[in-house]
């Protein structure tokens, strides 16, 4: 499950959140919770060093803007203790996302979710923050724009899950911005070329990297929004067979060891 920055936009969206993870618990017994800054965090911190730097050191950059996820992931452990569920919160690095060297626009080399793997194994939400990881240096680095929701794709491969839920502030994907133009109905189905399409076309619902992710991995994707009923079908699927919806073989690797391809 994936929240981006207008579904958390304040404390109060937190709740709701752990709200919705709660009826998912009533299906799946795993769940990993990706999320991204609260609003206009990440924006705030980029005009802060700003204010001290012209143009900040990379690695010092990437160390004050990875800050917004952190605050997002213990918010929502919170939010779910209050619902009586055990969350535990890991940045991206205690996730195991390794990356490029690269700050600011770090490419994803691998994933490791041992300490995933072990929250699953005691009965734990795991809640990673997205948009960060580590180099195999040991520095902090982050994705660039729209990193959370690559961060969300390239966990779900590494856990080998069903599938990806990303909880917009739209019910799916669009032709057209649904902000702009009220009177369209998401596109039920996609397939991965399909999704991608229209990415590069400007729209903002997903970031390119994630879907050309999941399509290398065929792992599919569910766009929905966070403020209608978790159990109610999602606005746009995400997968091989595009407008008639069946599901990937995703799960036929079975317990062979699957070469992933991450970024």
């Amino acid at each position: 499950m994936k929240f981006g920055g207008a579904s958390v936009a304040t404390p109060e969206h937190f709740p709701i959140i752990a709200q919705i993870i709660s009826c998912r618990l009533a299906r799946y017994s795993n769940i990993a919770v990706v999320i991204s800054a609260m609003g206009d965090t990440t924006d705030q911190l980029i005009q802060l060093a700003k204010r001290v730097h012209p143009t900040p050191p990379e690695r010092e950059y990437d160390m004050l803007v990875s800050v917004g996820e952190r605050i997002s992931i213990a918010l929502l452990a919170m939010a779910l203790a209050i619902e009586n569920i055990q969350g535990i919160s890991f940045t991206g690095s205690q996730s195991g996302i390794i990356t490029c060297s690269r700050h600011s626009d770090a490419r994803i080399a691998d994933v490791r979710p041992h300490r995933i793997l072990q929250a699953f194994s005691s009965g734990k939400i795991a809640i990673v923050a997205g948009f960060q990881g580590m180099s195999r240096e040991g520095e902090i680095t982050t994705l660039g724009r729209g990193g959370s929701d690559t961060t969300a794709v390239a966990l779900g491969i590494a856990l080998r899950a069903e599938k990806v839920e990303f909880f917009k502030d739209v019910d799916g994907i669009y032709l057209e911005d649904p902000k702009k133009i009220r009177s369209q109905a998401p596109y039920p189905h996609l397939d991965y070329a399909e999704a991608l399409a229209i990415a590069s076309r400007g729209a903002k619902v997903l970031h390119a990297r994630s879907i050309s992710l999941a399509a290398r991995n065929k792992i599919p994707l569910e766009v929905r929004s966070y403020t209608t009923d978790p159990n109610a079908p999602c606005g746009t699927v995400i997968n091989d067979y595009g407008i008639d919806g069946r599901s990937t073989s995703f799960h036929t690797l079975g317990n062979s060891s699957p070469h992933y391809e991450f970024d």
